[in-house]
């Protein structure tokens, strides 16, 4: 929503296409600028005020992650891809208690930058650590039968199943980026991928604590 607004501020246009955001240059240089400069440090200071010790990386820093442009969608512009992870830095602030946020930009060999959808950069970096389980906070509560009905949550999903419903379009919009992420982190070893509402009071720790249903866990 941030970068929205700040496009918007500075009159240029914002625009979806199933799911992904269209990133020309101007467009990226708002993403990096939000992403990386606002929003990231904004959630570095409030762990920090909550006891925490946190420290703000993109893809760019220490090496983290490179991109690569995606070919079929080059018509979205400068949306890319993690092309590969070196968790080095990542484990050595771990080990320091430091509490990692990562913004999802990278850029390439050449230095160009990439918008690389969230979801997918955190299912990735899940992947190259073995977790045993990556939880995805968005704002609906998980993947739902019937659109806008809460109280359709189907509460677990096979990867066969995720592929069906995207297919009959159950699955639409941010929710298909998110999904197909949440596959890919399940063939590189992840456990079971858990997609919460973010809003709801205690979610995360409900969630890990007792696989209790309140939102969509994928699992192979």
């Amino acid at each position: 929503p941030e970068i929205n607004e700040m496009s918007k501020r500075l009159n240029l246009p914002v625009k979806f296409v199933d799911g992904h955001r269209v990133t020309d240059a101007k467009t990226m240089e708002i993403v990096e600028m939000v992403l990386v400069g606002k929003v990231q440090k904004d959630l570095v200071n409030l762990i920090n005020v909550l006891g925490g010790k946190s420290i703000g990386l993109c893809g760019k820093d220490g090496k983290l992650f490179s991109a690569k442009p995606i070919p079929k969608m080059k018509k979205f512009g400068l949306i890319g891809e993690v092309k590969s992870i070196d968790p080095s830095i990542l484990l050595t602030l771990i080990d320091k208690g430091f509490i990692p946020v990562i913004s999802s930009v990278g850029a390439d060999s050449n230095g160009q930058n990439y918008n690389i959808n969230a979801d997918s950069v955190a299912c990735s970096i899940a992947g190259v650590l073995k977790a045993t389980k990556l939880i995805l906070m968005t704002d609906t509560p998980g993947v739902l039968a019937k659109a806008k009905d809460p109280n359709s949550l189907i509460s677990k999903l096979s990867v066969s199943d995720v592929k069906k419903l995207i297919k009959e379009k159950v699955i639409s919009g941010g929710m298909i980026p998110k999904t197909n992420s949440a596959v890919e982190a399940l063939k590189e070893g992840v456990s079971a991928v858990h997609i919460i509402n973010g809003n709801k009071e205690h979610s995360v720790l409900l969630e890990i604590l007792t696989d209790s249903g309140i939102g969509t866990m994928i699992v192979k």
